[in-house]
């Protein structure tokens, strides 16, 4: 396992400040160890082992977003050496630690948004590669998410201005609880963030938590990022563990 990244990241993560303003967020840079981005960059898969998001997940409209997952089909299609070091990856980062570490951040604003619910927390991770031309309108997410980072993974720092960026709509009353994906027009752009090697933006999924891309005019190496994201189950069988206090276990 990758205890070093994980302890670095942990630090990294813990004592960012949540930027609360339009919604909670935060941006770090130099998430990991730089010997240890590196070996990201080196790793990352070649086009030939990327899928259409669209044979991946249950959505359309996406033919510029190419995806990797990680279950063990998925990583045993890379190259051995690639497939090993995400595998490693995999179970570093999805064993508990650190999703619990994030929640336990949130904890004030779970709390507030589950109120008393008996819920179960999941994690997942998926690396991404978008194509000139991708671009998202203004959303929250789905319902289900709670937390999301988007660590951006690009080999320099040519393109800062490709990163995910913050809305606020032009009716200051209009919500979302989730779901739909919004016109620009409607909305202003107030943030993005800087698109930099070995960064990350992470935030809280809330009914204003408005978030896209422009759409991508460069023609780089487009967008490499790895997502990582929490999401919540409420639970409906009152015979199930209780959730007390809210304890973080996936």
């Amino acid at each position: 396992m990758f205890l070093d990244a994980e302890a670095h990241i942990a630090y990294e993560f813990g004592n960012a400040r949540i930027r609360d303003f339009p919604f909670p967020h935060f941006y770090l840079e130099n998430v990991f160890p730089v010997d240890f981005y590196e070996k990201i960059q080196l790793n990352l898969p070649s086009y030939e082992e990327l899928s259409p998001i669209a044979q991946k997940r249950p959505v359309t409209g996406y033919k510029e977003r190419f995806v990797c997952c990680f279950d063990d089909d998925s990583l045993k299609s890379l190259t051995p050496d690639k497939g090993f070091f995400w595998t490693e990856f995999r179970n570093t980062f999805l064993r508990g630690d650190f999703g619990n570490l994030l929640l336990s951040k949130f904890q004030t604003l779970i709390s507030t948004r589950f109120k008393g619910e008996e819920v179960e927390f999941y994690d997942e991770l998926l690396l991404v590669h978008d194509i000139k031309n991708y671009k998202l309108g203004p959303h929250t997410d789905a319902v289900k998410k709670v937390i999301t980072i988007l660590f951006y993974l690009p080999s320099n720092k040519n393109y800062p201005d490709i990163g995910t960026s913050i809305y606020v709509p032009t009716d200051p009353k209009f919500l979302c609880e989730g779901g739909p994906h919004h016109k620009h027009e409607n909305f202003i752009r107030v943030k993005t963030m800087p698109f930099l090697p070995n960064s990350a933006f992470c935030f809280f999924k809330t009914n204003n938590s408005f978030h896209g891309v422009e759409r991508l005019n460069e023609d780089g190496n487009g967008r490499w990022l790895l997502l990582y994201d929490i999401y919540a189950k409420v639970r409906v069988n009152k015979d199930e563990p209780q959730v007390s206090d809210i304890k973080f276990s996936f």
